[in-house]
């Protein structure tokens, strides 16, 4: 078994975790492009996050559906790195019919681009989750996903504004018209980048097949009844983790999708200038990301004790410099130096533990949520963009737990997972309608549900694993 971390297979895989976040964030701008040019409501323009996010589930149930028909589980087939080029190829597919959309103006040519798009990313994150997991030392698994995540979050900083400038001519995208013409060459630019990604992966020395059955033995030797069971369903913690995936998912989507009401309604920040508190919600996420990553890298204690430290302030760093770039005013923005404190220590207190991190992180994610509910103004403005530190670990956290001695399972496990993020669609839905009801600050308590499920999952899924003979305690430090 690998047990130190190659970090330039490491480096090559986690490139592809830079282009879902960077074309996740992206869709963003698309939506008031597609607006305008296609004379849509608003709601008709979320077409462009629905065709996007329903690609996921489509994408991991034709997984599903082949490995059982087939009797075999393809990515043992085909192989993992395998796996994920033929995403990449399947996903610039996808950004080539924007050329050809966009040349015959046709709105549904281009959600079925963002549907190709969709399915490829699907097949990819199927591959690259349990790879990236297994690529060194086990027990820090769920830590290297995390440092994945922190890469995926680069993407979704820096891709509005790289896209926003090469439609609009430039990174606030404040032009009164644009056609739909412009958005041929940035996702021209995405099909080559694909191509060249997936070719770079193809020919280096990533590894293509994984000892699954071997890792299962090893951690959980102790219980050898865990390993007959006939499939990934039967292990309860894969079960737990799948519902634990919708939440989360739905929770952080819904979280930012109704800030700007938010915003808007108790601080009368209009939507032409909620863009910086937006990007500071998914600078939060990249923030615990490349915290909660630290105890990944081989350092003293004393390095990482530092690192933990630095590491989410060069992060606010990025997001300061790029609103600086884009033109917004930063110096507001500074009082969040504190509340990152507050991440900082209760990731240290997890020590590496996912159970505990989702734990610790859920708790603060509540309290930041209750915080949001009952004061208001500026201070809730704040709680609530909170939500994307403490919701930064979460999924490799619950990832890491729900495939946990799944063995030759894992694939159909993560597949099944990957299937659950269309909770970003239904809670965000779920909010937005209680909003008309109750009023969008109260609404914020669907989130505190989908926080106390996942504090839950993370006590379930350590008492489930323990009596598979499967030890989460992982002290970095």
């Amino acid at each position: 078994m690998q047990t130190k971390t190659n970090w330039l297979q490491f480096g090559t895989l986690i490139s592809v975790f830079f282009f879902w976040g960077f074309v996740a964030a992206s869709n963003d701008i698309l939506i008031p492009v597609f607006q305008e040019s296609f004379k849509l409501s608003p709601a008709a323009s979320q077409y462009v996050s629905l065709a996007f996010y329903v690609a996921y589930t489509v994408g991991s149930l034709i997984y599903v559906g082949i490995a059982k028909m087939a009797g075999v589980d393809i990515l043992n087939r085909i192989g993992y790195k395998d796996g994920i080029c033929l995403g990449l190829l399947i996903s610039a597919v996808g950004t080539s019919m924007f050329y050809l959309a966009a040349q015959s103006g046709s709105l549904n040519l281009m959600l079925s681009g963002l549907f190709v798009v969709g399915l490829g990313f699907s097949l990819q994150q199927i591959a690259a989750n349990p790879l990236a997991i297994v690529m060194g030392d086990p027990r820090n698994g769920a830590q290297r996903l995390t440092l994945a995540g922190g890469i995926n979050n680069f993407g979704t900083t820096i891709g509005p504004l790289l896209v926003s400038f090469a439609i609009f001519g430039s990174s606030s995208g404040t032009h009164q018209h644009v056609a739909i013409e412009n958005v041929k060459m940035p996702y021209l630019i995405l099909t080559l980048a694909f191509i060249a990604v997936a070719l770079i992966l193809k020919f280096s020395s990533v590894p293509n097949h994984i000892d699954l059955d071997g890792q299962q033995k090893e951690s959980a030797s102790s219980n050898p009844l865990a390993l007959k069971k006939d499939s990934a369903l039967s292990y309860p913690q894969l079960l737990g983790g799948m519902l634990a995936i919708f939440f989360y998912v739905g929770v952080e989507v819904s979280t930012a999708s109704n800030l700007p009401l938010y915003l808007k309604q108790n601080l009368g920040i209009m939507t032409q200038d909620v863009a910086p508190y937006i990007s500071l919600y998914w600078a939060s996420l990249m923030i615990g990301r490349w915290t909660g990553a630290v105890g990944v890298f081989e350092a003293g204690a004393g390095t990482k004790k530092l690192l933990k430290f630095l590491a989410p302030y060069a992060a606010f760093g990025v997001f300061l410099l790029v609103n600086a770039i884009a033109g917004h005013a930063i110096s507001q923005f500074f009082v969040y130096v504190g509340v990152i404190v507050v991440m900082v220590l209760a990731d240290m207190l997890s020590k590496g533990n996912p159970a505990r991190m989702l734990l610790y992180f859920s708790l603060c994610a509540i309290v930041a949520l209750l915080v949001g509910i009952n004061t208001g103004g500026m201070l809730g403005a704040y709680a609530f963009i909170s939500v994307g530190l403490f919701c930064s670990t979460l999924w490799p956290c619950i990832f890491a737990l729900g495939i946990a001695g799944l063995g030759k399972h894992t694939n159909q496990g993560s597949s099944l997972l990957i299937m659950m993020i269309m909770g970003g669609g239904f809670v965000s839905t779920l909010q937005g309608a209680l909003a008309s009801q109750i009023g969008i600050q109260t609404s914020y308590i669907v989130g505190v549900g989908c926080f106390v499920y996942l504090a839950g999952y993370a006590l379930y899924a350590t008492k489930v694993l323990r009596e598979q003979g499967i030890d989460l305690d992982t002290p970095t430090f």
